[in-house]
Formats: C-alpha cells, structure tokens, sequence
C-alpha cells in the first residue's frame, strides 16, 4: 500500500463540492469499517496563498490554516476549481505548481483547475481534458495542449485532469487505484456510492447541437428543412435542391457556416434526436432508430455509441426523465 501526502489548492470564492471531492475520495477515515485500506495513509491538506478565512461560492466562509509551502512536501497536488477561464491564476500559485512538478509531485487538475495546470505550463505537450463548455476556450488560450473534451478524465502519468464536477470523483477515485489498488478504490466508492469507473465519456452530457436560424441563408433554410424530414432520405442533392444551390455550393457554403460536413451535421442532428426519444418515451429502439432516419437499431447503435461515448440503452437507463 502507499502513503502519501495531498496539497489542495483553494481559492477566494471557491466551490465547497470541488474542494469537498479530494477529501471525500482520497482522506482516510479511520473510523470507516467499509473500506480495507491497512497501510494505505493519505494525508490531505487544504492551502491557499494567504491563509486565513475564503468566502465560497455558497456564501459561507471556510478557514483555510496552510499555504502554499504545503506543495513543497507534497506528493500529490491537486487543482480542483478555478473561477474565471478567462482569468490568470495568483503568479504565486503558477511558481508552485511548476515547481512540485519539476519535484515530482503528481498534479491534478479538475474541471477548470485545469486551466491552472496549463498556465503553470506542465500540460504543454500532453493530452487533457476539461469542462466541455469551456473547450473552445481552453483551446484558444492553450493551442499546445492536446485537449481531449470528450475524455471524463485523462491520466497522463505525473499529470491527470479530470472534466466537470462529478468527473473530479472518477479522476480521484482513478488516482487512488493507481497508487492503492483497484480494491481500495471500489470499496471507496461503494462508500460514497459512487460507479468505480463509469462508462463513456463527456459526451453523453454534451448539450444537444444548436440549430441554425432558417432565416440567416440558404444554408439556415436546408438546415431547418431537414431536422424537420429527419425520417426521409437526406441527401446532399436533396437539400441543395430545397436551398436552391448547387451540389457544389452547398458542399462549399455547408462546410463555412456549420464547419462540417453535411453527412456529418445530419447524423449529428439524427443522434440529437435519437437521444430525445430516448429521454423523453419509452419507443422500442427500432421505431427510434426508424423515426431518427437511420433504418434500423444497428446503425443507430454505432453513429449513437460513436458520437455520444456510450450505448442507446445505457444513455436511457442514465437520462430517462419518466
């Protein structure tokens, strides 16, 4: 087993349940006879640059005892907000970071601590994740990381980020297998009853793709028409012939308004409703596929696991509303 030593780094007006995670995951509780972890010592601490009391995003206070000489000794540090995207992060929390890094220490990054992590540098070069509605804009504050937005999280050794909030538990309950066994991990996770690894990724939780105004242009006019004929046969032809262009107009004007392709923006718009359907009826997954305009369940399933990260019927087992 393994022990080891957890810096937290809190700031002014944080969220309690992002701070809460680490602790919640990976602090020990001596008391708790539901998880055998003989040998396994986490020691976890929170920090911030000037110790004293934080506001949080709740509106209570927390009192915060250490500061940032906490990443000095620690083994694992860990990122687990940051509330401005657009925002630099305190210069004194960016030094720290590079330098438990270039001491070895493990660093984590959770949702958008994760632009922390890449400010401080020690992403350059990696794979990473993030926040799905942040990911335009980590990518164009950070073009040297590779970011992987449909990733709940991303371990890439001595770095690990994590996406949004219920994410921050799957990448520490990662963490915490990695270092103290898969057993530890899932008895954790039974505790606090939560899935061990859950399936798929960000996009199952991704909000379904905006339309575009069928008064803007022709292109806005073909749009509209077929995510109203989604059952029909939809080919490029067929919607050039309602935006009255030609084939190689459409193709051309198609791919400048929506960045896509017009295959790949109708099986996009046909997976938006399959997951509708899914959501919102209990229909057989033949008439889904039938009434999305994929011909039957088979197709469906790939284009629907491809683009969403997981199955039909586990995506309505997880968001059925009724």
């Amino acid at each position: 087993m393994s022990s080891r030593s957890v810096a937290v780094v809190a700031f002014d007006g944080i969220s309690p349940f992002h701070l809460s995670v680490p602790s919640l995951v990976l602090d020990h509780d001596p008391g708790d006879d539901l998880v055998a972890r003989d040998g396994d010592d986490w020691r976890l601490v929170v920090c911030t640059t000037t110790p004293g009391t934080l506001t949080t995003s709740a509106g209570f206070g927390i009192v915060v005892e250490h500061g940032l000489e906490a990443l000095e000794t620690a083994d694992v540090v860990i990122v687990p907000w940051w509330g401005d995207p657009s925002a630099p992060a305190p210069a004194l929390v960016v030094d720290a970071i590079r330098r438990a890094h270039a001491g070895g220490a493990t660093i984590v990054g959770l949702c958008l601590g994760v632009f922390v992590l890449a400010e401080a540098g020690v992403l350059d070069g990696r794979r990473a994740t993030t926040h799905w509605r942040w990911a335009d804009a980590f990518r164009r504050r950070f073009p040297a990381v590779e970011l992987d937005a449909t990733a709940l999280y991303v371990d890439e050794g001595s770095v690990l980020t994590g996406a949004g909030a219920s994410a921050g538990i799957d990448t520490c309950l990662h963490l915490l297998a990695e270092h103290a066994g898969r057993s530890v991990a899932n008895g954790v996770a039974r505790r606090i009853v939560a899935a061990p690894h859950r399936p798929g990724g960000q996009a199952q939780f991704v909000e379904q793709p905006l339309l575009l105004d069928p008064t803007d242009d022709a292109v806005g006019r073909a749009c509209a028409w077929a995510t109203a004929h989604l059952a029909e046969p939809l080919t490029i032809d067929v919607l050039a012939g309602v935006a009255h262009l030609s084939r190689s107009s459409l193709t051309r004007a198609f791919r400048a308004r929506t960045g896509s392709s017009v295959s790949t923006w109708i099986a996009r718009q046909r997976v938006a409703l399959v997951r509708d359907l899914l959501e919102a009826t209990d229909c057989p997954v033949e008439t889904v596929a039938t009434t999305a305009g994929f011909g039957n369940a088979a197709v469906m399933r790939e284009h629907f696991t491809r683009e969403v990260g997981v199955s039909p019927g586990r995506y309505r087992e997880a968001f059925r509303t009724g």
